[in-house]
């Protein structure tokens, strides 16, 4: 009976553990909102793509309209536009990253430096594509470069031909950043091969994507930020990270894109995979590719309280688990209101750790919270246990809880091992404890009975 209620209120010890994971999430929740607060006025995460090679064209189709109710066709003559991709194109981004705070919460912002040379040529099967040259009106040809939240393009945009530089427009950017960016109309009969060179600057948060188009994309990213994650269709070849920060480049054939290099439409925006990047495992319709770059933070606390927060029925069973012992083997009597407090201990220990580790940082909130439910619990298992050897039983078994599941937190591949291990190490203990104890006898001490 004593073993039934102690696990009845351990059950019911749950209940506040579920509210304080939900904390957790509310927490986040409002963390996230205060960081979209930071970055309304800064920039969000930047998509680029471009430059294309934008030029209308005439070409004849066939409409079908209803007059005294008979469907009659006609032909017609209609502009469309041709989006002509780059045959190279290599790019080069340079993150400045800097956090911003407001309250207990920070974001982290970044400003770029973009640099980029492409080369453009028609193919020479164009009219195999349904298009004839001779279709083309070249007078309003376009080059378009994208950045997707256009609030960042603070510094401006450079587009030269050949060496001779354009007179840039806002707007009309590729539909893989949600036609903003910027423009600009470029004198080009498509004869021969033209160069492009290119340059803008750019403030966003959090992730710099880019969409490769063309024949052949190389695009080197690199910034001071010791903690990257790449994440898209595709993945660096061989990136060096470290303390200093990180360089990372890609290298994107066209043949891995699997588009043409002339299209009459244009590619959408890349599917979003959630947080931070883009995810092209599964396109639909005319969606894009895209590799992204997310300046992550070292230390995500909701993350590692959040996980925390899983052990937390480990924390109750191990410690209740010895306080069973020192009163079924030890003969020490724990009252169902002792196992309860000391519950209420364990469970209050990770409303501190997210308390603390919103202010001070997840290591140091984990020291001192820890520290205090120790020193709380131990002082308490001395009164209860009547001894103070037997508390600092409590007090080592409590260290080593706390010291192992940092442990845990921070190997996060291994903690499935090392907590199965930890099960079996304990279950292995409580059989040595109790190998000797007659389990029929324990709580009868009347003639003859024996005393546990």
């Amino acid at each position: 009976m004593k073993l039934l209620f102690v696990a009845l209120v351990s059950m019911v010890l749950i209940v506040p553990l579920m509210l304080v994971y939900a904390l957790v999430y509310d927490r986040q929740d409002q963390s996230e909102t205060a960081q979209a607060s930071i970055n309304a006025g800064w920039g969000g995460a930047q998509v680029l793509s471009g430059p294309v090679l934008v030029v209308p064209y005439r070409t004849t189709q066939t409409q079908t309209e209803t007059v005294d109710g008979k469907q009659v066709s006609r032909a017609v003559e209609v502009e469309k536009p041709l989006y002509i991709s780059p045959v190279t194109n290599t790019v080069s981004t340079r993150i400045a990253p800097e956090e911003r705070r407001k309250s207990i919460y920070r974001s982290v912002l970044f400003t770029a430096k973009t640099e980029g040379k492409a080369t453009f040529a028609l193919p020479g099967d164009l009219e195999r594509f349904g298009v004839k040259q001779d279709k083309l009106l070249w007078s309003r040809a376009e080059l378009r470069i994208g950045a997707s939240d256009a609030r960042g393009l603070t510094t401006g945009g450079t587009i030269s031909v050949d060496g001779k530089p354009l007179e840039v427009q806002p707007g009309n950017g590729p539909a893989a950043s949600g036609g903003q960016g910027f423009f600009a109309f470029v004198n080009w009969d498509g004869t021969g091969r033209i160069s492009v060179d290119y340059a803008f600057g750019l403030r966003g948060s959090r992730t710099v994507s880019l969409v490769p188009r063309g024949g052949s994309t190389v695009w080197t990213v690199s910034s001071p930020w010791p903690s990257p994650s790449f994440e898209g269709s595709f993945l660096p070849e061989k990136p060096q990270v470290s303390e200093k920060g990180f360089k990372a480049s890609y290298t994107i054939d066209k043949l891995a894109l699997g588009q043409p290099p002339v299209s009459t439409e244009d590619y959408g925006v890349p599917r979003d995979s959630g947080r931070y990047g883009y995810d092209g495992a599964e396109l639909n319709g005319n969606a894009s590719r895209a590799v992204s770059v997310s300046l992550i933070e070292t230390v995500d606390l909701y993350s590692k309280v959040n996980r925390s927060v899983k052990y937390g029925f480990l924390f109750i069973g191990f410690t209740f688990l010895a306080f069973f012992l020192f009163d079924i083997v030890g003969g020490a009597r724990v009252a169902s209101v002792e196992y309860l407090l000391t519950g209420a201990g364990l469970v209050l220990f990770f409303v501190l750790l997210l308390a603390f580790a919103e202010v001070i940082g997840f290591t140091a909130a984990y020291l001192a919270a820890s520290a205090a439910v120790i020193g709380l619990l131990t002082a308490y298992s001395a009164a209860v246990l009547k001894s103070w050897k037997r508390a600092r039983f409590i007090g080592a078994l409590l260290v080593g809880l706390y010291a192992l599941l940092f442990v845990l937190l921070n190997l996060e591949a291994w903690s499935l091992m090392i907590g199965s291990l930890l099960l079996f190490v304990a279950l292995a203990g409580v059989m040595y404890a109790t190998r000797h104890v007659d389990w029929a006898s324990v709580g009868r001490h009347a003639h003859g009975e024996v005393q546990a």
